[in-house]
C-alpha cells in the first residue's frame, strides 16, 4: 500500500493496476455499492485475504473473496449500530435458541443490501458465474428444522424492522447429519460445514467466559450476617464467541449472532506429555470441545443425556454472563438489568437460564434474592413450541444435581416460593400442587424445565392460535388457570426475503411487475394481486413462472436420485422432519390405494402426479427411519411398474436443509400438511409453500387454520378429525382394527405392504410399521384415512382445471401477509418486549 497527499490511501490492485483513488462513499473499496466497487473488492480480498492471483484460484477462494468483500458492507453498519445502541443505552433484544437454523448467507445478504445486481455484474466482468459462487457456499447446519428456522426468520425480521438484537445460541462444530440414501435407509453423515472456512463468522478470542460444572457448595454467612453459598466445581469449561453479523433488508441496521464455542482452560498438560501419558496431556481439550462438537447428540445414553444438559448450560451462562459484562460497561449496578434486555427463550432448551440468572445475581453480584427474583422474572419471556410431552424437556434430578448443584438449589427455593404462592391461593388442593411443582416425584425424580421457564417468566405465549388454546386447556392449564395474564399467542411466520425473494425469484420478478417491490417489507401489500387473479394474461405469466420452476425442480431430483419426473403433472409434495405424527404414512397410504386403482384398471383416466418427500429423522428414531425406508421401497416398486406407465412417480429428496427447501418450496403444487390435529404446534413450512402459490390439502392443526381462513376455504383442501374430535375418540377407546376391517381399500392397502410387495418379498420388514398402525395408531392414521382419500380426489378434480387452479393459487399468495415474521416481531415487540425500532443513520 502506497499513501497519496491527495486521496490518503491506496491499494494495490492484484491485477498489477492502480486502483482509482476513492472518490466518495458509493466508490468505497469497503463500503461501495457500486459494481466498479465490489469488483475491487472482490479482487483485493482474493490477494490480501485469500492470498491468491486469478491463474491458480479456485471457485471456493472467490466464493470466500466474495463473501469477504460482501462482509465488509455488513461490517460497515453493524458497527454503526453497535455504537449507536451504546451511545443510546438502547433496550435490546436477547434471543436465546440452542438452534439457528441460518441457511446459506451470501445470497440473502446481496438482497438485503440491495446489490444483487450490482455483484452479478460484477463477477460476470471478472469472468465468473454468480450462480456457481452461490452454490460453493457450505450451509451452517445449526438447526434441526422448523425450531431453528424461525430463529432465523426472526432474527432477520428484528434487523429489518431495526429492532436492537443479540441472538445467543452454539457453535456447533459438527450441525445436523448430512442425510445419505443407501438401499432406502437413512444414513447419518458427518455435516464438516467449517472445513473449508466460515467467512461470516468473525472470533472473538478476548471475549471468554468461564462455565463451571459439577463439585459442590459450601453455604456461609458474610461479615454482614447474609447467607452466601459457593460453588466449588468440578471443572470449568472456557466459552469463546464467534460472532455473525446480520443485515435488515434495505435499512442500515446490522444485529448480530453470538454463537459459543467450548474450549478448555488450559488445553495443554505439560506434565502429562512430560511422562508419555500424550492422550492424558489433552484430555482436557477433548472433554471441554466435546461440548459443542455436535448439534443434538443422542440422548438415549446416560452420557448423552448429560452432553445435551452440558450444552444447554454453556450457551445459557455464557450468553447471561456476556449480557452482564456489555452492561456494566456503562452501568456501576445491575438493578437495571431488565430495563435493558429483553431476553426471550426459545422453547425449553435455554429455561436454565431462569436459575442461573438467579446464581449470577445472588451469588456473583451479591443482590438480595428478592431483589434478584423481580429482575429475573421481569426479564424473561418464554415461547413454547410443543405440545407434545416427551419435548417438555426433564431432567433426571440425580443427574442435574451431580451436574449443576447449585442450581438444583436455587430451583428448590424457586419451587419452594411458588408452591407457598399456590397453596395460599386454594389450601386444599394439593394435586394441583404437584401439578405445579418444578420437581415431578412420581416414580424417578424430574426437573420440569418447562414449569422453570413459566414461573420465571413475564409472558409465556404459544406460536398458533390453536396451539395457545390447546396450552391453555391442557398442557399448561394450571398455570393459565393460577395466572392467565401471563398468555399470549403470537402466530409464527416466515421471512419473505428469504422464502420468496431469493427462492423464487422468476415469482419475485412477476409479483414485482404489476404491484412494485413494497410487498417485500410489508407482505400485505400481497393483496394488490387479487384482482388480477381475474385477468386471464396474468394467469398464463404465474402458470409459465410455476412450470419453469418445477422443471428446475425436476432436473434437480435427476441430478440427485436419477428419477425422471414430468414438470407437467401435479408436484404433490411433503418435505419436514420425518415424524409419526406428521403422518409422512398417511401419504404414502393414498399413494399405494392410487396404485391398487390403476392395477385394477390400467386404462383408468388419472391425473399424473409426483410426489416429493423429503426430510431427517432423529438417529434413534427407529420408526421415523423405517418410514423413510418405506417411501423408498414404494418409490422402487411404484417407478418401475409398466402399468403405471409414469403417471406416478415417487420421490425422496435427501438431506433437506434451507439450501434444499429453497429449490422444492416454489416447484409445488399441492403441499401436504397433514399432521394429527392438535399434535403440530405451528408449522412454518405451510406457510413457505402457501407464500410461493402451492394450495394446502390439510388438517385443522397448528397454523394450517389461520391460513384456511386467510386464503379463504375454497382455496384450502380441508380433511381429517379436529383436535376435540381426535381427544374424545381417544377418550372412546379408539381401535383402528375396527377402520381396517371396515374400509375395503384401508385393508387392501394395508395387507398388500404386509404382503412384502414393496419389500421383496420380506414380509417382516414393516411389521412394526403395520403392527403400530393396527394395534396403537396413536397419530389417528386410519381414523382419517377415508376423509384424506376422498379430499384427494378432489384435489385431483381440481387439478383438471388450470385456469381455476392457477386463479385459488393467486389468491392464495395475494393472502398470505399475515405469515410474514415481520409481523410476528411486531407482535413480540408491543405485547411482550416493550421495545421500539432504533433507527441507524450510516456516517
Amino acid at each position: 500500500m502506497v499513501e497519496s497527499k491527495k486521496t490518503g490511501p491506496i491499494f494495490s490492485n492484484p491485477t498489477g493496476n492502480e486502483s482509482k483513488p476513492v472518490q466518495n462513499l458509493s466508490d468505497d473499496i469497503r463500503k461501495g455499492l457500486t459494481t466498479a466497487a465490489i469488483k475491487r473488492a472482490i479482487r483485493e480480498s482474493l490477494f490480501y485475504l485469500q492470498a491468491r492471483f486469478p491463474a491458480v484460484a479456485t471457485r471456493n477462494d472467490y466464493y470466500l473473496a466474495l463473501a469477504y468483500a460482501v462482509r465488509d458492507r455488513l461490517l460497515h453498519r453493524w458497527l454503526r449500530a453497535a455504537q449507536t445502541y451504546y451511545e443510546k443505552a438502547s433496550r435490546t433484544v436477547c434471543y436465546l435458541s440452542a438452534e439457528f437454523l441460518l441457511g446459506p448467507q451470501l445470497n440473502n445478504n446481496l438482497i438485503n443490501l440491495g446489490i444483487q445486481d450490482q455483484v452479478r455484474q460484477a463477477v460476470k466482468e471478472m469472468g465468473l458465474d454468480l450462480d456457481g459462487l452461490l452454490e460453493q457456499e457450505e450451509e451452517p447446519g445449526l438447526g434441526n428444522g422448523g425450531l431453528g428456522r424461525l430463529a432465523a426468520c426472526y432474527m432477520d425480521s428484528l434487523a429489518t424492522l431495526e429492532i436492537p438484537t443479540i441472538g445467543y445460541g452454539i457453535r456447533y462444530e459438527f450441525g445436523i447429519f448430512d442425510q445419505e440414501i443407501r438401499d432406502g435407509w437413512q444414513v447419518e453423515v458427518t455435516d464438516k460445514w467449517l472445513q473449508l472456512g466460515n467467512p461470516w463468522e468473525i472470533p472473538r478470542p478476548e471475549i471468554a467466559i468461564n462455565v463451571k460444572f459439577g463439585g459442590h457448595t459450601e453455604a456461609f454467612n458474610d461479615g454482614q450476617s447474609n447467607y452466601r453459598v459457593q460453588w466449588t466445581p468440578d471443572r470449568v469449561v472456557k466459552g469463546i464467541a464467534y460472532d455473525t453479523p446480520l443485515v435488515g433488508y434495505k435499512v442500515n441496521t446490522a444485529n448480530f449472532l453470538r454463537l459459543w464455542k467450548a474450549e478448555a482452560c488450559e488445553s495443554f498438560d505439560f506434565q502429562s506429555f512430560n511422562i508419555g501419558d500424550y492422550y492424558g496431556a489433552v484430555d482436557e481439550k477433548v472433554f471441554s470441545e466435546n461440548i459443542t462438537k455436535v448439534l443434538y447428540p443422542n440422548d438415549e445414553p446416560a452420557a448423552g443425556k448429560q452432553l445435551r444438559l452440558e450444552q444447554q448450560y454453556f450457551f445459557v451462562s455464557c450468553a447471561l454472563q456476556d449480557m452482564i459484562r456489555i452492561y456494566l460497561q456503562r452501568e456501576k449496578t445491575l438493578d437495571n438489568f431488565h430495563i435493558k434486555y429483553a431476553v426471550q427463550l426459545n422453547d425449553t432448551h435455554p429455561s436454565i437460564a431462569v436459575a442461573e440468572l438467579m446464581r449470577l445475581l445472588v451469588d456473583e453480584h451479591l443482590m438480595g434474592w428478592d431483589q434478584a427474583w423481580e429482575i429475573t422474572r421481569k426479564t424473561f419471556a418464554y415461547t413454547n413450541h410443543t405440545l407434545l410431552p416427551e419435548a417438555l424437556e426433564k431432567w433426571p434430578l440425580r443427574l442435574f444435581g451431580r451436574l449443576l448443584p447449585r442450581h438444583l438449589e436455587i430451583i428448590y427455593e424457586i419451587n419452594r416460593r411458588f408452591l407457598d404462592e399456590v397453596r395460599l391461593s386454594d389450601p386444599d388442593d394439593e394435586g394441583r400442587v404437584a401439578r405445579l411443582s418444578m420437581i415431578d416425584e412420581t416414580g424417578e425424580r424430574y426437573i420440569r424445565m418447562a414449569h422453570l421457564a413459566c414461573v420465571g417468566s413475564h409472558t409465556i405465549n404459544g406460536v398458533a392460535k390453536l396451539h395457545t388454546e390447546l396450552l391453555k386447556q391442557d398442557v399448561l392449564r394450571d398455570f393459565y388457570e393460577l395466572r392467565p395474564e401471563k398468555f399470549y399467542n403470537i402466530t409464527n411466520g416466515v421471512t419473505p426475503r428469504r422464502f420468496l425473494v431469493l427462492s423464487n425469484p422468476r415469482l419475485t420478478q412477476l409479483i414485482t411487475s404489476r404491484i412494485g417491490d413494497g410487498w417485500i417489507k410489508n407482505l400485505d401489500e400481497l393483496k394488490r394481486l387479487e384482482p388480477l387473479a381475474d385477468d386471464t394474461d396474468f394467469r398464463a405469466e404465474w402458470r409459465q413462472v410455476k412450470h419453469e420452476v418445477k422443471c428446475d425442480l425436476a432436473s434437480q431430483i435427476r441430478e440427485r436420485v436419477g428419477i425422471m419426473v414430468d414438470p407437467h403433472s401435479m408436484f404433490d409434495i411433503q418435505v419436514k422432519r420425518i415424524h409419526e405424527y406428521k403422518r409422512q404414512h398417511l401419504n404414502v397410504l393414498h399413494i399405494i390405494t392410487l396404485f391398487n386403482r390403476i392395477k385394477k384398471d390400467p386404462d383408468m383416466e388419472i391425473i399424473p402426479r409426483t410426489f416429493v418427500f423429503g426430510g431427517k429423522a432423529a438417529p434413534g428414531y427407529y420408526m421415523a427411519k423405517l418410514i423413510i425406508k418405506w417411501i423408498n421401497s414404494v418409490a422402487e416398486v411404484i417407478n418401475n411398474d409398466p402399468d403405471v406407465r409414469d403417471r406416478l412417480k415417487v420421490v425422496f429428496f435427501p438431506d433437506l436443509n434451507v439450501k434444499n427447501g429453497q429449490r422444492i418450496y416454489p416447484a409445488a403444487d399441492l403441499s401436504e400438511q397433514i399432521s394429527t390435529a392438535g399434535k403440530e404446534a405451528s408449522g412454518t413450512g405451510n406457510m413457505k409453500f402457501a407464500l410461493n402459490g402451492a394450495l394446502t390439502i390439510g388438517t385443522l392443526d397448528g397454523a394450517n387454520i389461520e391460513i384456511r381462513e386467510e386464503v379463504g376455504s375454497d382455496q384450502f383442501f380441508l380433511f381429517g378429525l379436529t383436535a376435540e374430535e381426535v381427544f374424545n375418540l381417544k377418550a372412546n377407546a379408539y381401535n383402528p382394527g375396527e377402520y381396517y376391517q371396515s374400509n375395503h381399500s384401508l385393508r387392501e392397502a394395508i395387507d398388500l405392504i404386509h404382503s412384502g410387495f414393496f419389500s421383496r418379498e420380506d414380509t417382516k420388514l414393516f411389521e412394526p410399521l403395520i403392527h403400530s398402525l393396527l394395534y396403537r395408531d396413536e397419530y389417528m392414521v386410519f381414523a382419517d384415512y377415508q376423509s384424506y382419500i376422498e379430499c384427494q380426489d378432489k384435489v385431483s378434480q381440481a387439478y383438471r382445471n388450470q385456469e381455476e387452479w392457477s386463479k385459488m393459487s393467486i389468491l392464495t399468495v395475494s393472502r398470505m401477509g399475515k405469515f410474514s415474521s415481520d409481523r410476528s416481531i411486531r407482535e413480540y415487540c408491543e405485547k411482550i418486549w416493550r421495545v421500539e425500532p432504533v433507527h441507524i443513520q450510516l456516517e
